[in-house]
């Protein structure tokens, strides 16, 4: 169970890991060790997340979320397996909290009349400064 908040909890038959041999550099075990993990979560048919934090993990998950809903981690920060399987593991936890949080929604809002004339006396000033450098017209 891979508790994210007090309210969501997500079963481990929900998490499919894979592992991979890491990228880069490595010791003598580099072709031989599969450290890294693939995580899979489907978020579209999870029973453990909310619609409207469902919504928001599959915009906030970009790329890494495939056509079907399956959201694809790759670790292979660390030497080992276990450390990479729990890196994989806390980053699925902070995007679910970051899906968790509801964005504040935005207040319409108008300039003040002397934000407005500052912009307009900035305007006006720079239109003189350009009229200058122009050469006179000819007769």
């Amino acid at each position: 169970m891979l508790k994210v908040s007090g309210r969501i909890r997500i079963d481990e038959s929900e998490l499919s890991e894979q592992f991979i041999r890491s990228p880069g550099p490595g010791g003598q075990n580099v072709n031989k060790v599969e450290t890294a993990v693939q995580l899979r979560f489907d978020v579209a048919r999870s029973p453990a997340l909310p619609e409207a934090v469902r919504e928001r993990l599959l915009r906030l998950a970009g790329r890494r979320i495939d056509s079907d809903g399956i959201l694809l981690i790759e670790a292979h920060r660390y030497r080992s397996r276990e450390r990479n399987r729990a890196d994989a593991r806390a980053r699925l936890t902070t995007l679910i909290e970051q899906a968790m949080a509801q964005p504040k929604p935005r207040i319409a809002t108008r300039p003040t009349r002397a934000s407005s004339e500052r912009r307009l006396e900035s305007k006006r000033k720079r239109a003189r400064s350009k009229q200058q450098r122009r050469a006179p017209p000819e007769d």
